[in-house]
């Protein structure tokens, strides 16, 4: 396709009142530009400009490869923005399409469409419009019959101009001529005396040129996050949208409005996912897994069979038929293999938990590698950290490592072999061997009833002083 798209990312988005640049703020784990950037993707432009102002640095840094940046140092209005796009479109001749980076809801299939109508009619620009119930804020398409004449933005519209229910939602698709032509006759003569982007619309229907205007079917893509309550309200139907295309690829999810899963998750059919769950990043689940309640996932690769309740997954390995939770938390680096148990309360962090191995509840394990079949007993701690650096344990095959035990690191538990419940182990335990760390215990006879009758005869004394 000849095209090359313009995406207005310089806002600083006052009425968010936020130090954070309005395009960054997230939906789903994910920046809003980030959305606009994937459907523009999806039309496989020749390239892809994204204007950046406030807090340039921190945009540049969000946005993935394979755009061009251009920076508009003043906001002096989205005719203005554009304009500092036009020398990164040097040598390009073709199709310029220009979206607003703070319309995560707007998807390919709408781009695509608005393309294919200027392109079958020949106009100098088609534009996106919308008809939602809330009108507030958005500039209004003024019509003579189906002719669009112009766009005027609510500030300098007169009272009958913002009766008019039909919005523009900021999305157009200009052939370049008409874009330059436009934009070099853009004045200031507004009441925010800013260049509005709006205006070419009228300048090249003034001069006879064909516009056309494509009202979208679903009035929320047209929708511009300009406050935290239009962030929520776009997260919202984001997130039926995502949940929908789960169930409808054979995903079972039990409370959708009480589901959270990113655009970038991918889920296998037959899955279920429980109320509660945040799913993020760039997770992978397999089929058939269970995946809740109360469970947070992020940047994890999840077999399949896998059972996850009440559990903080991070950055992490998941291997078949693993059952991990209640109340676990598996932090960065972390492998759990196939048929493992990782139970209530422990918390595992850069890790290789084998094959059918089990650390089944209150126990810490950092820095291991814990072999297959292998059983860590309540409790259990590897200490791993000496203040300065942190070291392994190693955990061999079908070893069992008594409750409460502390593997105080580098240490080895040989093949086969046991810990003591209540050890300190500082010394490797060669396989098929006890480790067993504790002092002798003494029983004194009769201590208990010398206490009991001693604590008696004082309790009669403080009663005869009364």
């Amino acid at each position: 396709m000849n095209l090359a798209v313009i995406i207005l990312a310089a806002g600083e988005g006052t009425r968010m009142k936020s130090k954070k640049p309005k395009v960054l703020h997230e939906i789903l784990g994910q920046p809003m530009i980030a959305y606009v950037v994937d459907a523009a993707r999806t039309l496989e432009p020749e390239r892809i400009v994204v204007v950046v102002g406030h807090g340039s640095e921190l945009v540049r840094q969000r946005i993935n490869g394979g755009v061009r940046i251009a920076i508009q140092e003043e906001q002096l209005g989205t005719g203005h923005a554009v304009m500092q796009a036009i020398p990164e479109l040097e040598g390009f001749e073709g199709q310029v399409m220009i979206i607003c980076g703070d319309t995560p809801l707007i998807t390919g299939r709408t781009l695509t469409g608005l393309v294919s109508s200027r392109e079958k009619s020949g106009a100098a620009v088609s534009l996106l419009t919308a008809k939602p119930t809330d009108r507030t804020g958005y500039g209004r398409i003024v019509r003579d019959g189906n002719r669009v004449l112009k766009i005027v933005e609510e500030k300098d519209a007169s009272p009958e101009e913002r009766l008019i229910d039909e919005i523009n939602a900021g999305t157009y698709c200009f052939k370049k001529d008409a874009l330059l032509f436009a934009l070099g006759r853009i004045s200031v003569e507004n009441a925010q005396k800013e260049y509005y982007l709006t205006d070419a619309v009228e300048i090249l229907a003034l001069q006879g040129e064909k516009i056309v205007a494509c009202t979208v079917e679903e009035p929320a893509e047209g929708l511009g996050v300009n406050s935290r309550s239009q962030l929520a309200r776009a997260a919202r139907i984001l997130r039926r949208r995502i949940n929908e295309c789960h169930m409808f690829s054979g995903v079972t999810i039990v409370e959708p409005d009480l589901t959270f899963i990113s655009s970038t998750v991918r889920i296998g059919r037959d899955t279920t996912i429980h109320p509660n769950c945040y799913i993020e990043g760039e997770t992978v689940i397999g089929e058939e897994c269970e995946i809740g309640p109360n469970v947070r996932i992020v940047d994890c690769s999840i077999g399949d069979e896998v059972q996850v309740e009440q559990a903080v997954l991070k950055s992490a390995t998941i291997e078949d038929r693993a059952v991990l939770g209640p109340f676990c938390h598996v932090r960065p680096g972390t492998r759990i293999g196939r048929g493992a148990k990782i139970g209530g309360f422990v918390e595992v962090k850069q890790s290789e938990i084998e094959e059918e191995a089990k650390v089944p509840h209150l126990s810490y394990v950092g820095d291991a590698k814990i072999g297959k079949g292998a059983n860590l007993g309540a409790g259990t701690i590897t200490c791993n950290f000496d203040g300065f650096e942190k070291h392994e344990t190693v955990v061999e095959e079908d070893a069992f490592v008594g409750s409460d035990t502390m593997l105080v690191a580098p240490v080895r538990i040989g093949k086969g072999a046991f810990t003591g419940a209540g050890s300190v182990i500082t010394k490797d335990v060669p396989a098929d061997s006890l480790g067993l760390e504790r002092s002798e215990q003494k029983n004194s006879i009769g201590w208990a009833k010398k206490r009991r009758e001693s604590r008696g005869k004082k309790s009669v004394e403080r009663r005869s002083k009364r």
